[in-house]
């Protein structure tokens, strides 16, 4: 004998589906408040969200964002009690895959105009925070790498000053006789000290570049420093990022300078000079000779000249070939928009945000899943036998006054009619 037909089953399923039945009832006198109370709070993140985004803080910009939160807390309020109410009374699997499609959209569409920006108010200060902290990383990366690259450049003056004590050098064995044969400060000597004079003026104005650069540097790392305590001071948000601008703004500046206070190409510029720019002075030699002697000479300075200034224009050319310091900017950003560009730093906020407007959903499918349950437990049996105690007495009074009305009924039929009298 099969379930279907096992009386002992069939009470035991009715039974199942009269608990069940019994608890949804508890609980219908109070899962339409709770909806509410879900649609409310999401209404009211709702409404800070879009507060956040209107910059007019006047009284038709709070009517705007009070209206849009009423509309998102009535919308999320009917769509769920729709999906409450018919996704688990349906029972053909089209339907039930209809619905299941609609649900799907329904909530695409409130987490689109409901759940970002729920999580803009959660999390919408911190997000922006965020955005100021990320900010200031990249403009340290900026300054610091500025910073790297002057200091580069300034270390050129060593090279400066090895040339330019080379030509110093031999300038002073010219004048004891031992470059060219002849002792004293003739054209071979003018030519090196020439050359050694203006790589002088080169070191000294690369001297003079370091403590700007040190002062920039400093100045910035200050800038750095405030721009760092802005982003976790207490206080709204909004005024800190004016001030947060502010200091980038001036940062910006700064790195601007340091680049500026590079002296690579300063560098290369002279060393092509070093021996494009020679004026040979005039041959002092008494003889023919002395000054063949002499113009030998100055053609093996000019052939070092060349080779120096090749060597201090590679060198110039490696600090200027450095990777140069990204261009960073401060963009001021809203809190719904810091929470979307930043959203995988605040998920717990987004989860929050979400489930308060899908929570519902829940209750779709626990609904759905225990009116399946209630039909399966009912399958197969007769109508009197799904009676409760209630329907019983119900259905018995009402047979006794069908058997009531049925009776009197003949009798009424059978009262004879009053007789006249002869008078009348």
């Amino acid at each position: 004998m099969s379930d279907l037909e096992d009386p002992s089953a069939r009470a035991r399923g009715v039974r199942y589906s009269r608990e069940l039945e019994g608890h949804l009832t508890w609980l219908d006198t109070f899962s339409g408040t709770a909806l509410g109370v879900l649609a409310v709070a999401s209404g009211i993140y709702t409404y800070l969200g879009v507060s956040s985004l209107l910059d007019d803080n006047g009284a038709m910009s709070a009517f705007a964002a009070i209206a849009y939160s009423v509309a998102v807390s009535v919308g999320i309020f009917v769509f769920w009690s729709y999906m409450l109410r018919l996704f688990p009374a349906v029972r053909g699997t089209r339907a039930r895959m209809g619905l299941l499609g609609a649900m799907g959209l329904g909530s695409i569409a409130i987490i689109a105009m409901s759940s970002w920006l729920n999580a803009a108010a959660l999390a919408g200060s911190a997000a922006v925070e965020q955005h100021l902290a990320k900010t200031v990383q990249d403009y340290q990366v900026s300054l610091e790498r500025a910073h790297e690259v002057a200091l580069s450049a300034q270390g050129l003056e060593r090279d400066v000053a090895r040339v330019r004590q080379s030509f110093e050098d031999l300038s002073e064995q010219e004048a004891t006789g031992n470059l060219s044969g002849l002792a004293g400060r003739g054209a071979v000597f003018r030519v090196l000290r020439q050359k050694s004079s203006e790589l002088a003026g080169l070191e000294a104005q690369i001297a003079s570049q370091t403590p700007l650069v040190e002062s920039a540097f400093t100045e910035g790392n200050a800038i750095l420093s405030r721009m760092r305590a802005l982003t976790v001071e207490a206080g709204p948000v909004e005024a800190r990022s004016v001030e947060f601008s502010e200091q980038a703004v001036r940062l910006a500046g700064l790195i601007t300078q340091m680049r500026q206070l590079s002296v690579a190409s300063l560098v290369e510029r002279a060393a092509q000079d070093l021996s494009a720019s020679v004026v040979l002075p005039e041959l002092d030699g008494r003889s023919e000779q002395t000054r063949g002697d002499q113009a030998a000479t100055i053609t093996s300075v000019l052939e070092v000249l060349a080779q120096r200034a090749q060597t201090l224009g590679r060198a110039a050319q490696a600090v200027q070939d450095l990777p140069t310091a990204p261009d960073t900017t401060y963009t001021p950003i809203s809190s719904a928009d810091a929470v979307i560009l930043y959203a995988r730093n605040f998920i717990p906020s987004w989860a929050g945000a979400i489930a308060i407007d899908l929570l519902p959903a829940v209750l779709v499918f626990i609904l759905a899943i225990t009116q399946t349950a209630i039909r399966t437990g009912r399958e197969g049996t007769a109508v009197e036998d799904s009676l409760t105690l209630a329907e019983l007495r119900a259905a018995i009074a009402v047979m006794k006054e069908m058997d009531a009305a049925m009776k009197e009924e003949p009798g009424q039929r059978a009262t004879p009619l009053p007789q006249k009298t002869a008078a009348e």
